[in-house]
């Protein structure tokens, strides 16, 4: 695989990739520590059970995680110097 062909698929995962997996970490992490807040209204798929956030974000962060190492895999791999 030339390099800019692994430049472009590295730039593409990272895209559909990485942006999702950051954005689902954050809100994963901010429904997890929310459920902590006393008084804080929370409102996770229509229901206010503070432990119903704490396990919907850490689903969330569980998710969230492996698409954001997806393309710094792919980055690595596609990259790297083939020692051959």
């Amino acid at each position: 695989m030339n390099r800019t062909t692994a430049i472009i698929l590295t730039a593409v995962t990272a895209l559909f990739c990485g942006c999702p997996g950051l954005f689902t970490a954050f809100m994963g992490a901010m429904f997890a520590i929310v459920s902590f807040m006393p008084g804080a209204n929370i409102d996770v798929g229509g229901s206010s059970d503070p432990t119903t956030a704490l396990f919907t974000g850490l689903g969330m962060c569980c998710i969230g995680l492996p698409l954001i190492v997806i393309p710094l895999a792919v980055g690595f791999f596609t990259l790297r110097k083939s020692s051959s």
